[in-house]
């Protein structure tokens, strides 16, 4: 459930970011704040769903899953193919959210 919930909250961020973007950098209508923000929201809300004990744990291990979905935001709607060293260092990134995220703990 929690890899879920991460696609969803990095989806909601991407989102979000990318309608201040359009706004700021592509000159785009204000209203594209509307939704960026809605998603932001989403964003916000859906890391409160991961089952974790500390916040700070769900923020850190969301870092991998993020950097996963920017690269393929990067592919899909910017037109530019991650290249070895970026498949390569989301590759470590993932493992050390799940370490963060699964690793056994002291009780």
């Amino acid at each position: 459930m929690s890899a879920i919930v991460y696609i969803g909250a990095a989806l909601g961020e991407i989102a979000g970011c990318f309608a201040f973007w359009a706004w700021l950098r592509l000159d785009k209508s204000p209203l594209w704040l509307v939704p960026g923000i809605a998603s932001l929201c989403l964003f916000a809300y859906l890391l409160t769903l991961v089952d974790a004990e500390h916040a700070g744990r769900t923020y850190a291990a969301y870092g991998g899953v993020y950097i996963l979905s920017a690269l393929i935001w990067l592919w899909i709607a910017e037109g530019v193919r991650p290249d070895r060293w970026d498949l390569t260092g989301v590759t470590i990134c993932l493992v050390g959210a799940a370490t963060i995220l699964w690793g056994p703990r002291a009780a």
